[in-house]
């Protein structure tokens, strides 16, 4: 499901970050006095009042300066605002109304976003101070005063937000379509593989390494089943990613793995593998989405019978990590393998969603540590009572043992080779989690809630 996108924006020392921290929950942005501390975007997801979203902190915007860093900085909060769902425009009470706010709320309904207008540093209790009425010259709407620092105002603020947020998507519309980012380093050929899907060339295809530099959603039908196909810039290392326009491109490629359901994680196989595939594939493990991996352009590599095979191995070496992941070989150019990817990336989706119940899963438990016994240390055996499946899309299962630290990570590997032989979950991550004594009631109230949450 994709998340909504909240910015914050602002002219330089208005107190952003420091309000970016506190809903974020942690010190994530730089706090400093001197203007213009923040130089780059900030990305967090974030939960409000059971809402989540992902919440943008930029540096301060100088509409006038022609100071490259300021102008860097400016670019960063337009990339925001264009981002943006709902854009939060922080104003300062002490300095007053500035000619480079008046600015801003121009550029803010030139971009027609929903703006909730906040005048930080409103640091009495009761009634607003006479200068905040002020800020209603700049023509957008109710004015909330607030203050970060003894954070006085914050939930108006946010329930403004929120109440201008798009409706989430129900369940059941989340999952009558399969969302597939089209993920991997520049130049891999994504592009020319989501053209060949689609049968028509709708987006640019170049040998430029980059062409691309936003999430291309494009969707269609295989055999009666829709699809979406998230087509993204290239990830590059982050010591690579040039300011402005390619960190723009990193954060939505970010957003494009995040909202999906299969990431196709695009291998250039004239190259081969590199460190920056399994960086990427990494991003795609993390988030515990399904992956397939694509090793493209397999027509042009000069190959013998012995070449897939000595792929296969380099892969398997390459991303332990990914054990589950799916391998196929294919030309987005000739079109060859490329049949194969839709009904997979629809058998992976399906995989991530599969649930087991809780009395199948304890006779499986029981046979397999029959099959192999649990670990021991100083004597003592590791007892896993009984576990559950808590989520799906990664399925996560909680193990109820006598003591967590008796757990190795060896036994934990046997446990999901086990799964997989068992019930497949062909091209998903699969997690574990244990709980010791005393830790199962607050962990199946917490299962119980989010099931009653899910239901209404």
């Amino acid at each position: 499901m994709s998340l909504p996108i909240v910015a914050v924006i602002g002219r330089p020392n208005v107190g952003k970050s420091s309000f970016f921290n506190i809903i974020a929950g942690e010190r994530i942005s730089i706090v400093d006095p001197t203007p213009g501390a923040t130089r780059d975007r900030l990305m967090q997801q974030v939960e409000w009042i059971g809402r989540t979203f992902w919440l943008i902190d930029t540096g301060g915007i100088e509409p006038e300066s022609a100071d490259e860093i300021a102008k860097h900085m400016r670019l960063q909060a337009e990339i925001a605002i264009e981002m943006a769902d709902v854009v939060i425009f922080m104003t300062d009470l002490k300095e007053g109304l500035n000619p480079a706010d008046e600015d801003i709320a121009q550029m803010l309904r030139e971009a027609g976003k929903h703006v909730v207008l906040a005048v930080n540093k409103s640091d009495q209790v009761g009634a607003d101070p006479p200068g905040v009425y002020e800020f209603y010259a700049l023509g957008l709407g109710q004015v909330y005063a607030m203050s970060a620092s003894h954070r006085l105002g914050l939930s108006e603020v946010m329930d403004a937000v929120l109440s201008h947020l798009p409706p989430v998507e129900t369940e059941a519309e989340d999952e009558e379509i399969t969302k597939i980012a089209v993920i991997g380093k520049p130049n891999a050929g994504k592009s020319s593989l989501v053209n060949r899907l689609l049968g028509e060339n709708r987006t640019i295809v170049s040998a430029v390494a980059g062409t691309t530099r936003d999430a291309i959603d494009e969707a269609m039908e295989h055999d009666g089943q829709p699809f979406l196909l998230i087509d993204t810039a290239g990830l590059k290392k982050r010591g690579q990613i040039e300011r402005g326009i390619e960190k723009y491109a990193m954060i939505r490629a970010l957003g494009a793995i995040e909202r999906a359901d299969v990431c196709l994680l695009i291998i250039d196989g004239v190259e081969g593998v590199t460190a920056q595939d399994t960086k990427v594939a990494g991003l795609a493990h993390e988030a515990g989405k399904a992956t397939i991996l694509v090793i493209n352009k397999w027509d042009a590599v000069d190959k013998d019978e012995t070449s897939i095979n000595a792929m296969r191995e380099t892969i398997r070496r390459r991303f332990p990590f990914m054990s589950y992941a799916p391998s196929v070989f294919v030309s987005a150019k000739t079109g060859a393998g490329v049949q194969k990817l839709l009904p997979l990336a629809a058998a992976c989706k399906a995989a991530a969603h599969k649930k087991i119940g809780t009395g199948v899963l304890n006779t499986w438990i029981s046979d397999a540590v029959t099959m192999q016994p649990t670990p021991q240390d100083k004597g003592r055996h590791l007892k896993i009572y009984y576990l559950t499946q808590v989520a799906t899309a990664p399925p996560t299962f909680i193990l109820f043992v006598n003591d967590t630290k008796l757990t190795h990570f060896s036994y934990t590997r046997y446990l999901e080779n086990r799964l997989r032989e068992s019930f497949g979950f062909e091209g998903t991550p699969v997690r574990f989690i244990y709980r010791g004594r005393g830790e199962e009631d607050d962990t199946l109230r917490r299962d119980m809630s989010r099931r009653r949450k899910r239901n209404t």
